[in-house]
This record gives C-alpha cells, sequence and structure tokens, in this order.
C-alpha cells in the first residue's frame, strides 16, 4: 500500500515493523533532492529514546498506529551507526542500502564503489548523502557548497509542539463488605406486682361461721420481655462516577536551531542574523 508521506506527517510518529512491533519514534526526516519526497527517517530507539536508527521508506505506508515500514525491528536495530546531526555522506548512504538490501542510487555510490560495481567515469559526489538527503527536519533540499551570489540560505529551527493522550492512571473498585456494630434501643415493658386489697366485712360474713386457723391463697404474676429480632432494609444506593478536573502540566524537551556563520576572506570572521552562535 504506497501512499505519499508528508514530513509533518512523519515527525513524532510511531514506526511499526513488519510484524506489527513498535519499533520506535520518528526523530528526523530525511527528504530526496529529485523527488523533495521522504527517504529515509531516524527512529528513536533504545532507554529515553537516546539511540537513533536510519529506516527506509520504501514501501511504507501510515496508518492509525504509525509508519509500517518494510524492514524487522531487528534489522532496523542492526543497521549501521550514522551521525543524524549531518547529512549522509556517499559512503554511509551506500552501506545503509546494503544492510537493507536495497538498490543504491548512483549518488549514494562513491567512485570507488561505483567503479568496482562495473561503473565507468570519473562520477563525483556532492557529499550531500544519498540521493539528496538531508537530515534536518522540514528542510526540502539537501544541497551543500557554495551558492551564487545573492541566492538566499534558508535557517531552520525545531519547535516543540505540545498535545495530550489519554493513557490510564489508575482503577477504581467499589466493593461491599460487612461489619458488625452494637446497637441499643429502648422498648416499653409492663409487668404485674401482688398487692393486698382491703374491703368491709358484710352482713353475711358476719352471720356465717368462721373457724380459726390457717388459710392460703395464690396468684400468678405476669410480665413483658424484650424480644428482638432482625430483618434486611434497603438504605441507599451507590455506585462510582467520573468527573474531569482541569490541571495544567510542564513539559519540556531538547530543540535543535540552525544558525549563521560568517567567513570573510583574510582571516576576519564575523557573526551575523538571528542565527549567529554565541
Amino acid at each position: 500500500m504506497a501512499t505519499t508521506l508528508r514530513p509533518e506527517e512523519l515527525i513524532d510518529n510511531s514506526v511499526v515493523d513488519t510484524e506489527g512491533r513498535k519499533i520506535g519514534k520518528v526523530g528526523t526526516v530525511y527528504l530526496s533532492d529529485d523527488s523533495r519526497q521522504p527517504e529515509w527517517v531516524t527512529v528513536k530507539t533504545g532507554l529515553f529514546g537516546q539511540k537513533e536508527s536510519f529506516v527506509p521508506l520504501q514501501g511504507a505506508y501510515l496508518e492509525s498506529d504509525g509508519i509500517h515500514v518494510q524492514a524487522s525491528k531487528e534489522k532496523v536495530s542492526e543497521a549501521p551507526r550514522v551521525d543524524t546531526h549531518t547529512d549522509l555522506s556517499g559512503e554511509e548512504s551506500a552501506e545503509l542500502y546494503t544492510h537493507y538490501n536495497l538498490p543504491a542510487p548512483r549518488a549514494a555510490v562513491s567512485e570507488e564503489m561505483y567503479e568496482e560495481q562495473g561503473g565507468t567515469g570519473t562520477e563525483t559526489r556532492s557529499g550531500q548523502g544519498a540521493a539528496g538527503t538531508t537530515g534536518t527536519q522540514g528542510r526540502t533540499g539537501g544541497r551543500t557548497g557554495p551558492r551564487t551570489e545573492g541566492e538566499s540560505m534558508v535557517r531552520s529551527e525545531e519547535h516543540l509542539r505540545a498535545g495530550t493522550e489519554e493513557v490510564e492512571s489508575g482503577r477504581v473498585r467499589l466493593r461491599k463488605y460487612v461489619v458488625t456494630e452494637e446497637e441499643q434501643m429502648s422498648v416499653p415493658v409492663s409487668h404485674e406486682e401482688v398487692r393486698i386489697e382491703r374491703e368491709p366485712v358484710s352482713e353475711a360474713d358476719r352471720s356465717a361461721p368462721h373457724d380459726i386457723g390457717e388459710e392460703e391463697q395464690e396468684v400468678t404474676l405476669h410480665r413483658e420481655q424484650a424480644r428482638v429480632t432482625k430483618e434486611n432494609v434497603p438504605v441507599e444506593k451507590v455506585r462510582l462516577g467520573k468527573e474531569k478536573v482541569a490541571d495544567e502540566e510542564t513539559v519540556s524537551g531538547e530543540v535543535r536551531k540552525e544558525k549563521f556563520d560568517i567567513d570573510e576572506e583574510g582571516g576576519r570572521r564575523g557573526r551575523g542574523g538571528r542565527g549567529r552562535n554565541t
């Protein structure tokens, strides 16, 4: 699935190998002088992305998960180490083409290597690297060497672009458990007590014979006793909810800038413009 890739789409995008494994992030885009299209990218790998390896974009295509390249993760990891802060030399470019088993353009082959491969003539290189590639993000040409009088040069620099992505920060679980507590309550109760009730003697009682002797009477007393039972009663409903809280986070990163330096004949040297070295 070949498609035209734009440099701005590639910067900081993920690079995915032929087996769908993530290799790393794009660090630098190298463009072709002939087609002005991206030809190589460097991939940031290793701890904190401090290691960069060159990966060819031949046959690469862009998907939602990153740039899919036609090389394995192991092949990229074993790629020759090349200085990513300068343009590719012919030897470096040819070495990379050989590593990835790709046909190298003439511009990427030195005169000696070209003659060893059966070439003739006295082809020369400008030192700009494979097919006019450049190692600066966003530049559209890899031209090096002197320019004609009055011709301008473009100074480029990297700018940080900050965005946000949603990542999982943790999980919260709501669970229900049982505890036992002591609870007290007052219950009204009653009980019976005995008392002696006295009443006057009637005439009938007086006329009836009465023997003096022992006699007894018995009554049964009752009382109420508190009784406790339990019942399950729903008291409330609870569920987990989420709310988004706005905050600010400070990010930082290293950026590269091109600067101008002026060399004058006669031993004098000056610096000028916004891009002067300090």
